[in-house]
């Protein structure tokens, strides 16, 4: 039965409350209505006493699935290492392997061997060979559990197999075919398997993969792969062909919103650890060298003024429109970092190259627009045509700036193998704030002041 958000908000508060009543049998009635995604805010919630009770009054499937759930820093895996070893394994057997991989690589060493002993040959094995790939790669990504057929057989054998197969198999939607040696041919759709003819040979139905990958490729080339081509799992291969695993859309999901979680972070200058410290010195730590690196690009920028100082004496509107066209410049710049690094994310490395004349031509455009807007306030403000002028090719100018730097860094960071997320808003804002001080102080001095 669903329930609404706030009857789901109100089991979870009922939960927390005959857990601190010491009610657990209660409290794991209550639970087992619940999704294992709502079970898991209910448990992030609890010390790690109340954590371990309600885990042990759950059944141990629900109890498997709410802690996988949890989020990656809310120490799922110290949570995990504080249970018997016993009741660790039998939580771990009851996940899909890619899942249990996930949760036993957060685990010491140490504590990764106690559950591994408890576990059977088979699923320790299966493990093992699935935790020895990267965090953040294909085969980090992948399970093994998947239907494959060989391309010898006929439909109704093919049939039988993936009846058989897909017991043991959680959630498959597509069928892959293999050779002898396990060589990946291509896939095989569920319905076309269905209505076939029973003694047409698989080999006449097979279509060749629309996209496979290596097991250590990063996991974001995966997820641009999948949301291409709109797949709802992409084959695990090895040099050779030999299919290793899958990986499934609902997996990519998570690695995406991780993704752009990340780059939304570094963006800002803070690292994404940030979000997951309770402690707010650590947080000091996270985004202090970024500001600081920050302040000192700014005073870089700010040091112009310095050097036109007699200009902004004689001429004292100036202080008053330097910061707007400073400012322009850097929304300016942040508009175009973003979609040039939005072309990074999404199709790839290398495929920003081409926007670097398409926003100076934007920064043209709209320059001019704001130049305009910019030389009236000045006329309003000093009556003064000239210092209209002024303006006007300043703001004109810093925009194209912007464009051409919003563009121009993340490109070139991502050229050079930096991630362009990193440290392109400062050094875009810099140049946005450098150039729009340059550009209006220093013809202020030519234009207004010369003779």
């Amino acid at each position: 039965m669903s329930s609404t958000a706030e009857e789901t908000r109100e089991i979870q508060a009922r939960i927390a409350v005959l857990i601190a009543e010491g009610e657990l049998s209660h409290a794991g009635e209550l639970g087992a209505g619940l999704h294992p995604s709502d079970l898991a805010d209910v448990v992030e919630g609890l010390d790690e006493a109340g954590q371990i009770a309600f885990l042990s009054a759950l059944p141990v499937e629900l109890a498997s699935e709410a802690l996988a759930e949890m989020e990656e820093g809310e120490d799922r895996g110290q949570l995990l290492a504080a249970l018997e070893p016993e009741k660790g394994a039998e939580l771990i057997e009851e996940l899909a392997d890619d899942d249990a991989a996930d949760l036993m690589s957060e685990l010491d060493p140490p504590e990764q061997q106690k559950i591994l002993e408890e576990l059977s040959v088979e699923t320790a094995d299966e493990l093992m060979g699935l935790m020895r790939y990267g965090e953040e790669t294909a085969g980090g990504l992948m399970t093994t559990d998947l239907v494959a057929v060989q391309a010898s057989l006929t439909a109704g054998e093919a049939l039988s197999e993936v009846r058989r197969q897909g017991r043991e198999v959680e959630d498959f939607y597509t069928v892959f075919v293999v050779d002898h040696d396990r060589r990946l041919l291509g896939t095989l759709r569920l319905d076309e398997l269905v209505i076939a003819d029973t003694e047409s040979r698989i080999e006449t139905l097979v279509e060749a993969p629309v996209a496979t990958v290596r097991a250590d490729e990063d996991q974001e080339r995966v997820g641009r792969l999948i949301a291409r081509y709109n797949l709802a799992s992409i084959p695990v291969i090895t040099p050779a062909g030999v299919l290793l695993g899958r990986i499934t859309f609902d997996d990519v999901i998570d690695v995406i919103e991780a993704e752009q979680t990340e780059d939304i972070f570094r963006l800002a200058g803070v690292s994404d650890d940030d979000e997951l410290r309770n402690r707010w010195t650590e947080s000091v730590r996270a985004r202090l060298p970024w500001l600081v690196l920050n302040l000192l690009t700014a005073a870089a920028a700010a040091s112009v003024i310095i050097v036109f100082e007699d200009v902004i004496q004689q001429v004292i509107t100036l202080a008053f429109l330097a910061p707007i066209i400073a400012a322009m410049g850097g929304s300016s710049g942040t508009q175009s970092l973003a979609i040039t690094i939005r072309r990074i994310t999404v199709e790839g490395s290398g495929s920003a190259r081409g926007f670097v004349v398409r926003e100076i031509l934007i920064g043209l455009v709209i320059g001019g627009v704001l130049g305009v807007g910019i030389a009236i306030l000045a006329l309003v403000k000093d009556g003064d045509p000239m210092l209209g002028l002024v303006v006007m090719l300043a703001m004109w100018g810093n925009q194209v700036v912007a464009g051409f730097a919003g563009a121009f860094v993340p490109a070139t960071l991502d050229r050079v193998g930096v991630d362009p997320s990193v440290a392109s808003s400062v050094f875009v804002h810099t140049l946005t704030d450098l150039c729009g001080f340059f550009l209006l102080l220093g013809l202020a001095s030519k234009l207004l002041l010369a003779g």
